[in-house]
């Protein structure tokens, strides 16, 4: 796993889902959701020292696709993912598996509250992170529902 820079920021986020976490886990351990969701390719291995590999076409780029690798750290089937996180190239100096990401499934009624953090993240990049995670295609997509996005 490559150093972790000196300054880090975590960056958090919470959406409430249209569906149960047995439906919205899903998107995060099965590779055909997750490119129905967001992304364009993905392998996944959802159990601890796991592929977690997503290719996402960047929209008016020049640069094609990106490429996400990580590692599953922890899987709790329907209530928690833990996961590193980086770039195959340099992009937003976060290399990969340089940073945690943890997700959290919290049944509410029909709906599940998804928290994500995002942890070890190099400072300088955290804004821009915090961007990216606003305006991430999961957030717009209908599989599952977003409430509030």
């Amino acid at each position: 796993m490559p150093a972790v820079p000196r300054e880090t920021s975590v960056v958090e986020y919470e959406v409430r889902v249209a569906a149960r976490p047995e439906t919205v886990f899903a998107y995060f351990t099965d590779p055909l959701k997750m490119v129905q969701w967001t992304g364009a390719e993905a392998t996944l291995d959802p159990r601890p020292g796991g592929v977690c590999r997503i290719a996402f076409q960047a929209p008016q780029s020049r640069v094609g696709s990106v490429v996400m690798i990580g590692e599953f750290v922890e899987v709790d089937p329907y209530r928690r993912i833990v996961l590193t996180w980086g770039w195959e190239r340099k992009l937003l100096a976060t290399p990969p598996q340089s940073t945690l990401v943890e997700a959290t499934f919290t049944p509410d009624g029909e709906d599940t509250i998804l928290q994500v953090a995002q942890r070890r993240l190099p400072a300088a990049t955290a804004s821009t992170s915090t961007e990216v995670a606003k305006a991430a295609p999961c957030r717009r997509r209908p599989a599952p529902a977003v409430k509030g996005a």
